[in-house]
């Protein structure tokens, strides 16, 4: 049976404060709304409608892979999925309607979920959980049979339906043509003026339908996140499951509390990682590695067997066998080869390092290609740029770079060339040459006692 899934995303969120759509929050290193889509997708979803308004544009520029429906006024959930009807309007089986601000559903729990509503054949199913304080919530009234007898919101409930710990959590799903037959029939003759998603469920109990119940294992994975506050439990929540799962996978993590991954880094096994270390992005490691203390690494394709400490590297590659750090800053657009050494206090951007180079400390290697087996000397900078444009510097394989060397770009040093310290090098060094670019030393006699 097809299922499509339908996604709620058209509130502003006032509560969280701020310009940006609710829904594009991050949590756990990617907005809340990519882990709905993500958690609809692992059920086996065939289609994602996402029902967009307050900074829709935002919204459609920042998530990819779904459609999108505009709801121009914001009048209810009933008006939201009543929105999506022109575009479900050939579609057959069931739709699952989730909230875009619920980024702590799994696939496991809207698996069961879908599995249950099809195996009992209702029209309806609501996903109820147990929370430990219900207040603000719609309790769940049960018939006899075990299936919905109604909702009752809160603030209509009388002081023994408040004692219900049972809550609707806003998710459900539906027969889709049942669905739309009722969202017609539904009315806003409330306080609000709005239509509601809840009154369809009355009105398919009406038409002699039951509505099925379906109570999460762990309310967790239902808690919406609508203040600043929650959002940072949710966080929490995505980063310890993250981090479980790491390590259930074969990684160490020395103190899970102080390291922070997020929900598409990749990690292999045997690889350690120290604390306060970040993780970030679409991140992958390899295996063996030891990553930390202190690091922050983002977007990066890391090999195996590497080490790197106190480093903060985003949007490049590293090899195998590599030594970074302490205090090394990988800029994007690099790429280190295989064996590369690089010590403390080094910046490279945008450059190629090959094979076994060498770069112990304090060096800028920016629009760099270098080949392998480079020895670089403390404190060699590439000069890149000339105030209006940036030139890359050339350095073949196995060459010597003299201590405090600057290399202004464009230029080239040839394959087994030497430059020696102090040199300021600015036209092409042939191959196996050695290239002294300083001035010539002048010592002033009593010049410091004239001085004094």
């Amino acid at each position: 049976m097809d299922l499509v899934t339908v996604i709620l995303a058209a509130g502003k969120g006032t509560r969280m404060k701020s310009d940006l759509p609710k829904v594009l929050h991050k949590v756990c290193g990617k907005p809340m709304l990519e882990h709905v889509i993500s958690a609809a997708k692992g059920v086996g979803s065939t289609r994602e409608l996402v029902v967009i308004g307050s900074g829709a544009e935002l919204v459609q520029q920042s998530i990819a892979d779904v459609e999108f429906v505009m709801q121009e006024e914001q009048l209810g959930t009933g008006h939201a999925v009543l929105c999506t009807r022109d575009a479900l309007k050939n579609a057959d089986g069931s739709v699952l309607i989730l909230c875009g601000d619920t980024p702590l559903l799994t696939s496991d729990l809207l698996s069961r979920f879908v599995d249950e509503h099809n195996k009992a054949e209702v029209k309806a199913t609501v996903l109820t959980a147990m929370m430990p304080n219900a207040d603000g919530y719609g309790r769940i009234i049960r018939a006899d049979d075990g299936t919905v007898e109604k909702i009752v919101e809160h603030k209509d409930a009388d002081d023994e339906q408040k004692k219900i710990r049972e809550v609707n959590t806003g998710i459900y799903c539906f027969d889709v043509k049942i669905l739309f037959d009722a969202l017609e029939k539904v009315t806003n003759d409330n306080a609000q003026g709005e239509y509601y998603l809840t009154d369809v469920l009355e009105i398919i109990k009406n038409g002699g339908g039951k509505i099925n119940a379906v109570i999460a294992d762990d309310f967790t994975e239902t808690l919406g996140i609508n203040s600043r506050q929650q959002l940072a439990v949710a966080e929490k929540i995505l980063r310890r499951r993250k981090n479980d799962q790491l390590m259930s996978d074969g990684v160490t993590l020395m103190d899970p509390s102080s390291t922070f991954i997020d929900a598409d880094v990749e990690i292999d096994r045997d690889t350690v990682i120290y604390p306060f270390t970040w993780i970030e992005g679409a991140t992958k490691i390899g295996r063996d590695c030891v990553i930390g203390p202190n690091s922050r690494l983002q977007n990066i394709t890391i090999g195996d067997r590497v080490t790197a400490q106190f480093v903060y590297g985003h949007d490049c590659e590293v090899g195998n066998g590599v030594t970074i750090g302490p205090y090394v800053h990988l800029r994007p657009g690099t790429k280190i080869a295989d064996k590369v050494k690089i010590g403390n206090f080094v910046e490279i951007k945008n450059s190629n390092i090959g094979a076994g180079s060498k770069l112990p400390h304090l060096q800028y290697l920016g629009d760099c290609d270098m080949g392998s087996n480079v020895n670089v000397g403390c404190g060699t900078v590439t000069c890149n740029y000339d105030g209006k444009k940036k030139y890359r510097t050339t350095i073949g394989d196995n060459v010597f770079v003299g201590c405090n060397t600057n290399l202004v770009a464009p230029v080239e040093v040839e394959d087994g060339a030497y430059i020696g310290a102090g040199s300021t090098i600015t036209k092409r060094v042939p191959k196996e040459n050695l290239a002294i670019a300083r001035a010539r030393q002048v010592n002033y006699a009593d010049w410091a006692d004239k001085r004094k």
